[in-house]
């Protein structure tokens, strides 16, 4: 498999002023490619697509070599879209429980205390991720923006996803955070292989992961690819 998703004359209604349009996308396995001009709705109703959340209105979404117009059942839908970790600010934190609970809710329901044995894969998880240990006890309703960000990539990662989907993962970071967090999600995306596709509207975050950069047209919906060169 060479590609991890393959969108060919897409197009889904949302409530826009017109419908989702993706003309043609393939994203490689194993690399990194960053969509730069998708709006908070849009980037939605793109996720909701290649997880098979939705079916596009026309046109043909392949995730992970199969067509998500195949997935027969729910259950067959939930073991599909474990495959993605999503970095997602729509995806609720617990507010008042703490960092650690935050990510060991992901492998255990029992959390408080935290086991041992769930701490040390939350302690492993919040290292990858960028995390100071000792940030694990904070509340997460105290977390800044670049804690909470992280907390969102490290849930994300949790299950060993095959493909990690950032969705606006900047939005709320200064420029100093952001090139943070591309660093971040490039050193962990070089050493998991993963496949990496952010959806966003920030191009110096965008540059900084050193990956593919194409520019979505949303009246045509064709991809233009650009520079990918870091810079900040």
């Amino acid at each position: 498999m060479s590609d991890a998703l393959v969108l060919t004359d897409v197009e889904k209604q949302y409530g826009g002023l017109r419908p989702l349009r993706v003309r043609s996308l393939r994203v490689p396995v194993g690399r990194i490619t960053m969509l730069l001009g998708f709006d908070r709705p849009a980037a939605e109703v793109f996720v909701n697509l290649i997880t098979g959340a939705s079916l596009p209105d026309k046109g043909e979404v392949a995730s992970l070599a199969r067509l998500t117009s195949a997935i027969a059942d729910s259950d067959e839908w939930l073991a599909f879209v474990e495959r993605f970790g999503i970095v997602s600010d729509r995806i609720v934190l617990l507010e008042g429980m703490t960092v650690a609970q935050n990510l060991a809710i992901s492998f255990d329901l029992c959390l408080e205390p935290v086991p041992p044995e769930t701490m040390a894969r939350v302690v492993a998880l919040a290292v990858e991720a960028g995390i100071d240990p000792a940030a694990l006890e904070a509340r997460v309703a105290d977390a800044p923006p670049l804690l909470r960000s992280q907390i969102h990539l490290a849930r994300a990662l949790a299950l060993n996803p095959v493909i990690l989907v950032l969705e606006h993962p900047t939005a709320r970071l200064s420029p100093d955070e952001s090139k943070q967090l591309a660093m971040i999600v490039s050193r962990i995306s070089e050493h998991r292989n993963l496949t990496t596709l952010g959806l966003l509207m920030d191009e110096k975050f965008a540059k900084a992961t050193g990956g593919r950069l194409l520019t979505w047209q949303p009246a045509t919906g064709e991809m233009r690819e650009r520079s990918a060169l870091r810079f900040w």
